[in-house]
């Protein structure tokens, strides 16, 4: 199955995805758009040309593990993902995923408007891996 993650941002949104034996996450691209209903398409476009069977969206959770504003946000555009899409759509924690990105960056010694640029792409890569760890887990 190839899935699809998405590190959802209100300026950035980063897009990874898997290949087919769910062992490797790559980047895919990051999309500027600040309007909720544009992203959505265009993540919706993203999927279904890299033929997406799942989605998995970061989810910003505090780390407390409670739930505040951006993590319903996060919940609600993945919904739209759902509705426009028809595609299933799966939640992740995302906590330390965008410092572990800056830390994977700081190792490429990624600087400016290229680290920028990146950061969201890798924390997508990130979530998408975790999912994938925490789906073989399960399935020992």
């Amino acid at each position: 199955m190839i899935i699809m993650s998405v590190d959802y941002g209100k300026a950035r949104t980063g897009i990874a995805i898997c290949d087919i034996t769910q062992t490797l996450a790559s980047p895919v691209v990051n999309i500027t758009e600040y309007n909720t209903e544009k992203l959505a398409e265009k993540v919706v476009n993203i999927a279904k040309e890299k033929r997406a069977q799942r989605i998995v969206v970061g989810l910003p959770r505090n780390m407390d593990g409670t739930e505040g504003e951006s993590a319903q946000n996060a919940r609600a555009f993945a919904q739209m993902i759902t509705e426009k899409s028809g595609i299933e759509t799966v939640m992740q924690d995302e906590r330390g995923t965008t410092i572990t990105a800056h830390h994977f960056l700081n190792e490429t010694n990624t600087r400016g408007k290229k680290r920028k640029a990146a950061v969201d792409c890798v924390a997508a890569v990130i979530i998408l891996q975790d999912y994938l760890e925490h789906e073989k887990n399960i399935m020992k």
